[in-house]
C-alpha cells in the first residue's frame, strides 16, 4: 500500500495557538477548562475551555498582513479566524502549496459558524455564511486553494474520519497532498444542547475515572498536513497507515453498550495498517468522561485485545471539541510520537470502567513508535486510524 507521511500539525486552544505551546501544558498538567459566566454563551456560569479571544484577534491581524488582506474589519467569524491561523501555521511548517493543483483542503467540522443564528450576529454578515460549504469558501480564497474543498460533518468523528477520507484520496493518486483541517466554537446553541442531555460535568472532567460526572465542552482547531512525499528534512517521518469507520446503530446520542462495533473500526484500521496490535504503543482514546462513552471504549478496546496497551485522553486538558477533538489530538499524539513521552490523562485517578485497561496517570517518557486514535460520536458512529514511525 502507498504511504501517506505526516509533514506537519498544530493545534489552537485554550492552551496555545501552536502544538509546541499546547503540548508544553500538557506535560505540566495545565487544563484549560476554566468557569465561564458569559451570558451570550449560558444563562448560568459553566466551565468551558475557551481560546483567549485578545490573543486571537492580535494573531489574527499579523496573519492578515501577511497575506496581504484588506477585509473590512470583522469580515471573518471567530471559528474562521481559529482555522485560518491553524492552517497558517501548519502550512508554514510543510512544503505544501495550496494553488497546486493536486493539493485538496479537508473541513471537518459539526456546526460551523452556528454562532451566526444568534440575533447579535445576523445583521453583520450575510446568513449563507452558516452553511458549511460557505466556511470552506472562505477557507478556500483566503489560502488560494486550487481544488474545491471536502467537508466532513460526521459527529464527533469528523476529525479522525477527515483524515481517513483525504489519506485515500492520496493513496487513489487524485492528489499529491492534503491539508486536513477541523474546528469547532463553544456557543449558546451547543452548550445548551448538552445541558439538555444533562451531561455537562460541573467540574473540569475525569475520563475513565470512578467519580467522573460528564463532558466538559471547549473550542478549538487543529491541522494535520499530509503528503505522498515524506518532508525533506527526513527527522520524524510518521505515516497514517489505515484506518476504518463503523457504525453501531444503537441511539441517536448513546454509544453501543457492547462496544464491538468499535472494535470493528480498530481490527479493520489494524487490518489496513497491517500491523499487529502487539506492536501498538499507546491508544489515543475519545475518553469524554461521560459513562457510557468511557465504558463502551473500555470494551472495545478489551475486544480488541489491545488491554496492555497505554491509553489516554485529553478532554480533560480542552474539553470535548466536538468535529476538532479527532485532529486536536491526532495532533497530540504526532507530537507524543515526536517526543517520545505520553501524556497523562487528566482527572483520572481510580478506574471507573468495568473492563481492565492501562490508563496513562502520568506523563511517561518512552520509545512511541506505532499508535491508535479512536473516536466515536452520536448517531453511533465510530473512527479508527493507525500511525507508525517510518
Amino acid at each position: 500500500m502507498k504511504s501517506v507521511y505526516v509533514l506537519s500539525e498544530n493545534i489552537v486552544s485554550s492552551l496555545g495557538f501552536t502544538t509546541d505551546e499546547n503540548a508544553e501544558q500538557l506535560v505540566s498538567g495545565i487544563s484549560g477548562i476554566k468557569m465561564h459566566d458569559d451570558l451570550n454563551l449560558s444563562p448560568h456560569p459553566v466551565p468551558l475551555s475557551l481560546v483567549d479571544t485578545s490573543r486571537l484577534e492580535s494573531k489574527f491581524q499579523i496573519v492578515l498582513g501577511q497575506y496581504g488582506k484588506n477585509q473590512k474589519p470583522g469580515y471573518y467569524t471567530r471559528l474562521e479566524k481559529m482555522l485560518i491561523l491553524s492552517i497558517t501555521d501548519a502550512l508554514e511548517r510543510s512544503s505544501v502549496k495550496p494553488e497546486n493543483d493536486k493539493v485538496l483542503l479537508v473541513l471537518s467540522t459539526t456546526k460551523g459558524n452556528i454562532d451566526l443564528l444568534e440575533d447579535r450576529f445576523t445583521a453583520k454578515f450575510d446568513h449563507k455564511r452558516i452553511y458549511l460549504w460557505a466556511l470552506a469558501s472562505v477557507l478556500r480564497d483566503f489560502f488560494g486553494f486550487a481544488n474545491t474543498p471536502l467537508i466532513i460533518s460526521n459527529a464527533c468523528i469528523s476529525g479522525v474520519m477527515a483524515l481517513i477520507a483525504a489519506s485515500r484520496l492520496l493513496r487513489s493518486g487524485q492528489y499529491h497532498a492534503a491539508v486536513v483541517t477541523g474546528g469547532d466554537i463553544a456557543t449558546e446553541f451547543v452548550i445548551s444542547g448538552f445541558q439538555s442531555f444533562q451531561a455537562l460535568s460541573p467540574e473540569p472532567c475525569k475520563p475513565f475515572d470512578l467519580h467522573r460526572t460528564g463532558l466538559s465542552l471547549g473550542e478549538g482547531c487543529g491541522t494535520v498536513v499530509l503528503s505522498m512525499n515524506p518532508a525533506e528534512d527526513g527527522n520524524d517521518r510518521i505515516l497514517l497507515m489505515g484506518g476504518s469507520v463503523s457504525n453501531d446503530a444503537n441511539h441517536i446520542s448513546g454509544p453501543s453498550r457492547t462496544g464491538e462495533e468499535l472494535s470493528l473500526a480498530i481490527n479493520k484500521a489494524m487490518e489496513e495498517s497491517g500491523l499487529y496490535s502487539e506492536v501498538l504503543d499507546f491508544i489515543s482514546a475519545h475518553g469524554t468522561a461521560t459513562p457510557y462513552n468511557d465504558e463502551m471504549e473500555a470494551k472495545a478496546i478489551s475486544l480488541s485485545k489491545i488491554n496492555e496497551v497505554q491509553v489516554n485522553s485529553l478532554k480533560g486538558y480542552w474539553g470535548h471539541t466536538l468535529g476538532a477533538s479527532g485532529l486536536m489530538e491526532a495532533a497530540a499524539l504526532i507530537n507524543s510520537m515526536k517526543t517520545n513521552r505520553l501524556f497523562k490523562t487528566l482527572g483520572f485517578e481510580e478506574p471507573g470502567v468495568s473492563e481492565r485497561i492501562n490508563v496513562v496517570s502520568e506523563t511517561i517518557y518512552k520509545p512511541v513508535n506505532a499508535c491508535l486514535k479512536m473516536a466515536s460520536g452520536f448517531g453511533g458512529c465510530n473512527a479508527a486510524l493507525v500511525f507508525q514511525k517510518a
